[in-house]
């Protein structure tokens, strides 16, 4: 084949690379005969490498051939999609374990997600909480293909169809049922469990689906127009479907805030909070404490900026302990502020 063309050869040294990370010794014969070149270019090709920073040794025998050994340092790597959606994965699971690795996975991480494509974000942040319901709550996990084909759903407006499997129900009598049909409305993640909040257009109502008992059907049903949250307040909505409308009030202080950080972030630390993951990387987090001021310094927590929706009191809250941080940081220099509160 010819090998003058620059892109020909770059696409075949990367295909090269590839095929070496891929199993410990090649016979050269082999690669020569994967790659369509002749011995002289993959001879090259492999002096490329090398001067890359990649540790091609040739190994002697009868057939001879290559192997990509450990180096002194990192060179760059390659990752195929699936590959390269569970090391992002597992770096946001390393940046939340508390194994001291927090800051070393921050930046692993900051270097491997801008450099995906645009496919692949999509996929890490659609399976990003899927690895932390492990950790926040017990119980079945979701499967995160669901989560992901649910969150294409979503984002493409498409109705989804799935079984769905009842408590009590024996599951000859389930598979009997024609599938759900439902508009997908929004993912929320509470107490380590994926849900999903639908419009059911055969019931005219809105319901609420465990992901991890959902078994998706293909292909998806025909595109729908977003209607509006029921009530016009889906955490509302939803805090009293969890609840109990009886309950749904417990807590003396309760308000909603936007949290600059992606669901699988939030999730394991609001016990029976609602969170709701939105289109941009950032979620919506309902929950209560028994005073203003606790709420606050409790959402303070989270290294990231914070948004209140609707709530002077909350806002209130903040202004008071930024005022009290400040005196306990030496901020005014005169101790009054203190004083007059004793």
């Amino acid at each position: 084949m010819p090998t003058g063309s620059a892109p020909a050869a770059s696409q075949r040294l990367l295909r090269l690379l590839s095929l070496l990370q891929t199993r410990r010794d090649w016979p050269g014969a082999v690669l020569s005969a994967r790659l369509d070149v002749s011995p002289r270019t993959l001879r090259r090709d492999i002096d490329r490498l090398r001067d890359l920073g990649y540790p091609v040794t040739a190994t002697k025998g009868p057939d001879g051939g290559y192997r990509l050994d450990a180096g002194t340092r990192l060179p760059p790597l390659l990752f195929d999609d699936d590959q390269a959606v569970a090391l992002a994965i597992a770096l946001r699971a390393a940046v939340a374990s508390g194994a001291a690795i927090e800051e070393a996975a921050g930046r692993a991480l900051a270097t491997v997600r801008p450099v995906l494509p645009a496919r692949l974000r999509a996929r890490v942040d659609a399976l990003d909480a899927a690895s932390v319901t492990r950790t926040a709550g017990g119980g079945p996990l979701a499967d995160p293909h669901v989560l992901l084909a649910v969150d294409a759903a979503l984002r493409a407006r498409e109705e989804l169809r799935f079984d769905y499997r009842t408590p009590g129900r024996p599951e000859d009598d389930e598979d009997l049922r024609p599938p759900r049909r439902v508009q997908p409305h929004h993912l929320v993640a509470r107490a380590g469990r994926w849900y999903l909040v639908a419009w059911d257009p055969g019931r005219q109502d809105w319901r609420v689906y465990r992901t991890d008992r959902m078994t998706l059907r293909t292909p998806n049903g025909p595109r729908f127009t977003p209607r509006e949250p029921p009530g016009g307040d889906l955490a509302s909505f939803l805090a009293a479907r969890f609840k109990g409308a009886a309950e749904a009030d417990v807590w003396p202080c309760r308000a909603e805030v936007v949290i600059d950080l992606p669901p699988g972030r939030v999730l394991p630390f609001v016990g029976d909070g609602v969170v709701l993951a939105t289109a941009d990387d950032r979620c919506r987090v309902r929950l209560g404490s028994w005073s203003w001021t606790g709420l606050a310094a409790w959402l303070l927590r989270f290294d990231a900026d914070i948004e209140v929706v609707n709530c002077p009191e909350l806002r209130r809250a903040f202004a008071t302990v930024a005022a009290r941080s400040a005196r306990a940081a030496g901020g005014d220099g005169s101790g009054a502020g203190r004083r007059a509160h004793t």
